[in-house]
C-alpha cells in the first residue's frame, strides 16, 4: 500500500524545498481532517447509544454545538490559516526571496520537452531535450511555454505543478536539496501519448553541474563516423540538430550528447542502441501520435549504424 511513497516520482519523498513544504502541508491536512472525522464519528456513536432516559434538549444542543460545529470549525480554520502561512514556501515568488541566478526555458511539445539553458559571461547557451540537470542547493527559475496544446510541468520530488499554455509564459522556481535522478511526467492530458511524455531530472553537485554545463556549451562531439554520414544522408538533420555537425534543431529534439541521456522518446524506453533503432524504425509503434515519421524503409544496417552513432554521442 505504501509503494508509492518513495522513488523517483513521489511527492511523498521530497528532494526540494518546495516539495518539502507540500509534504508538510499534506500531513498537517491529513491529521486535521482525521481529527474532524474522529470527532464527528465519535459524536455519532455517542448519540446513537441506547439510553433509558431520553436526551434533554439542552444537553443535545450543547453536544451538537460543541462537537459538531465548534470543533470542526476551529480545526478547519486552523488548517486554512496554516495553508495560507505556508503558501510563500510552496510558491517562492509570492515571498520576497532572492531571484534565481538563471532561468531555464522549457517548452512542452507533443510529446517531448525542449529545454534551453541560457548563456552566461563564460559559457554559451545551448538546447537539449527530455533531460534536465540542476545544481543541488541552488534555486533555478523556469520559463514555461507550450508549442501546441496545454501541458503541465511537474517534478513531484522537487515541487508543485505549473501549467504550460500556448501563447503564455508562466514562471516557476525550485530549489533542490538532494542529489539524485528523478522522473517528471506531464501532468495535463495533451494527446494520445500523454502518458509517454516525461523527462529525467538529474540533480548534481555544483562542481559537477558546472563541468557538465561547460562541456555542453562547448558542443564537442565525435565526428566522421559512418553513422554521422547516414544521419545526414537520410535527412535526419532536417528536424534534429547535433551542435558542431549540423544546423540547430527545428522540428525535433536536439541530439547533441544524446548518448548521455537516460531514455529514448521522452522517458519511454531505456537509451540503448536497440531501442534507438526501434524508435527510428517506427516511432508510432512506440509513441502513438508521435510526429516523427517512420523510417522502416531504410536498410537495417543503416538504422543500426545511426542508432550506434547517436548512443555514442557522449
Amino acid at each position: 500500500m505504501l509503494s508509492g511513497c518513495s522513488g523517483t516520482q513521489s511527492a511523498l519523498d521530497p528532494a526540494g524545498e518546495e516539495a518539502a513544504a507540500i509534504y508538510t502541508l499534506f500531513f498537517v491536512m491529513v491529521v486535521g481532517g482525521t481529527l474532524v472525522w474522529l470527532s464527528v464519528v465519535g459524536l455519532l456513536l455517542h448519540a446513537a447509544r441506547r439510553r433509558e432516559v431520553p436526551w434533554r434538549e439542552e444537553t443535545a444542543g450543547r453536544l451538537i454545538a460543541w462537537g459538531g460545529v465548534a470543533f470542526p470549525v476551529v480545526v478547519l480554520l486552523a488548517l486554512l490559516a496554516y495553508a495560507v502561512w505556508l503558501m510563500p514556501a510552496i510558491r517562492p515568488w509570492l515571498a520576497r526571496v532572492a531571484p534565481a541566478p538563471e532561468t531555464i526555458e522549457v517548452t512542452g511539445e507533443q510529446f517531448w520537452w525542449r529545454i534551453r539553458y541560457p548563456a552566461s559571461d563564460s559559457m554559451a547557451g545551448f538546447e537539449t531535450a527530455n533531460e534536465l540537470r540542476l545544481p543541488v542547493g541552488s534555486r533555478t527559475a523556469f520559463s514555461l511555454e507550450a508549442a501546441d496544446v496545454i501541458h503541465s510541468f511537474w517534478i513531484p520530488a522537487l515541487g508543485g505543478k505549473m501549467d504550460m499554455i500556448p501563447g503564455r509564459t508562466n514562471t516557476l522556481s525550485l530549489l533542490p536539496t538532494k542529489t539524485g535522478v528523478f522522473r517528471a511526467p506531464c501532468a495535463e492530458f495533451c494527446g494520445t501519448s500523454h502518458t509517454l511524455m516525461a523527462f529525467s531530472v538529474i540533480v548534481m553537485e555544483p562542481a559537477d553541474y558546472m563541468a557538465w554545463r561547460r562541456a555542453q556549451a562547448a558542443g564537442e562531439v565525435p565526428g566522421g563516423s559512418e553513422g554521422e554520414q547516414l544521419f545526414a544522408r537520410h535527412g535526419c538533420a532536417g528536424c534534429h540538430g547535433v551542435r558542431g555537425v549540423t544546423g540547430p534543431a527545428t522540428l525535433g529534439p536536439d541530439l547533441t550528447f544524446f548518448g548521455q541521456r537516460q531514455t529514448v522518446g521522452a522517458g519511454t524506453l531505456t537509451n540503448t542502441a536497440e531501442n534507438v533503432a526501434r524508435f527510428i524504425r517506427d516511432p508510432g509503434a512506440v509513441k502513438p501520435g508521435a510526429k516523427m515519421p517512420a523510417f522502416d524503409m531504410l536498410p537495417e544496417q543503416d538504422i543500426a549504424a545511426i542508432a550506434t552513432y547517436l548512443v555514442g554521442l557522449q
